[in-house]
């Protein structure tokens, strides 16, 4: 892990994001004290595609009946 300083930082930010991408963890300080971190994104997400789970899961008929265990409270 690479640990700067926020005023150090600002000058070598270019250099501190390579080395985010290949895989470092670059945490910065100031006066000593965490403040941020820089990382690499830890995947790409694919977009969402509305109805892609469609027949995957079929609600059963009695969904919404009361459970056995309950029945003595209904």
């Amino acid at each position: 892990m690479t640990v700067v300083d926020v005023y150090e930082a600002e000058g070598r930010l270019e250099k501190l994001v390579q080395e985010a991408e290949a895989g470092e963890e670059v945490l910065i300080t100031r006066d000593g004290k965490p403040v941020a971190r820089i990382v690499a994104p830890s995947a790409v997400h694919k977009e969402r595609v509305p109805g892609s789970a469609k027949g995957l899961f079929v609600v059963p008929d009695d969904f919404d009946a009361p459970l056995d265990d309950f029945r003595e409270y209904m």
